[in-house]
Parts: structure tokens; sequence; C-alpha cells
């Protein structure tokens, strides 16, 4: 099965990646941004976030659960920083209820990529939260933009078919 170039490019960088900045809404409806470490739920087809319930961004997703995240490519010394590879994901954060197999499979996910933080699962404070992703605008370098939708963006974060690059978890 062939894989657009571009699939390709967007497929090596959320996988490349550890780390999004999340863009929510507060009460008010002011944007607040922060950096979030994100995982790949392939099952779910979705993102996954493991956040503290004390943080702000938790607070205002769980009020106003339309998201943005945003994963970049590093920055490379020497390198025009106006050609590195971006996507811009929008979506809808859902707390995952503990013990659920929802839950299960994101906190599986998110481990496989960040096992140091098996000791933060087990405490209360923390939830994961599953981000259902319904556009995106990746940009993999001058020139190279499109906007995708939500069946283009499954078949980024689910499961590989046979045939389809592997990039690192």
């Amino acid at each position: 099965m062939h894989e657009p170039r571009l699939t390709r490019a967007l497929r090596q960088l959320l996988n490349t990646q550890r780390v999004g900045a999340l863009g929510t809404l507060n009460v008010n409806g002011k944007p607040f941004v922060s950096m979030v470490p994100y995982a790949i739920d392939a099952q779910a087809a979705c993102l996954v976030i493991h956040v503290s319930l004390l943080a702000a961004h938790t607070r205002n997703l769980l009020a106003m659960p339309e998201v943005s995240l945003m994963v970049m490519q590093s920055e490379v010394t020497g390198e025009p920083v106006h050609a590195l590879s971006r996507v811009s994901l929008q979506g809808v954060a859902a707390q995952l209820q503990p013990d659920s197999p929802g839950w299960m499979s994101a906190r599986s996910s998110y481990l496989a990529r960040f096992p140091e933080a098996l000791p933060m699962t087990e405490l209360g404070d923390f939830s994961f939260i599953a981000i259902t992703v319904g556009s995106a605008r990746q940009v993999a370098g001058f020139g190279s933009a499109r906007a995708l939708d939500a069946h283009e963006i499954v078949s980024v974060l689910g499961p590989q078919q046979p045939g389809q690059s592997q990039a690192l978890q």
C-alpha cells in the first residue's frame, strides 16, 4: 500500500516528537497555551495526555473540551526556522475514567512512550485525557501545507497497515 509523502512526514513527526503546545480556553474564553507530553493510542486513533487535575490547562479543557495541539520538529542550528515541519491539530478532549477500557489503552500507550511516568499514574490528582482529532493543518516545509479531515487523521493515528512506514514510537 502506497502512503503519500505528506502522510508519511506527518506520521514521522507525530511519532518522533514527544511534546506539544496545548491550546485551551479558560472560563472567560481567553486562550491559554502550555507544554504537554503526548502519546498516540493507535487502538483508539487518538492522542493521549496525562495531566494534573490541579493544572490550569486541565481545568480549562474539562470546562471547554475543544483544544488544539501543535507539534513541531525540533529546531536545527543553522537551518531556517520558517521551514520547520509542524502540525496544528484541533480536537475534543475527554477525561477517561480509571480502569475503563479506554483508560487502560491510553495508560498502556502513554507508558510505552514514557515509562518513567509510571509513578505519576498512581497519583490521584492525575488523569488520562484522550484527544479525538477532528481536523489538522500540516506544514511540511516551504510550499508543503495541507488541511486534513478526521478520516485522514484516523489513518495516521490508528493502527498501521501493511506497507506503511514504521516510525519509532
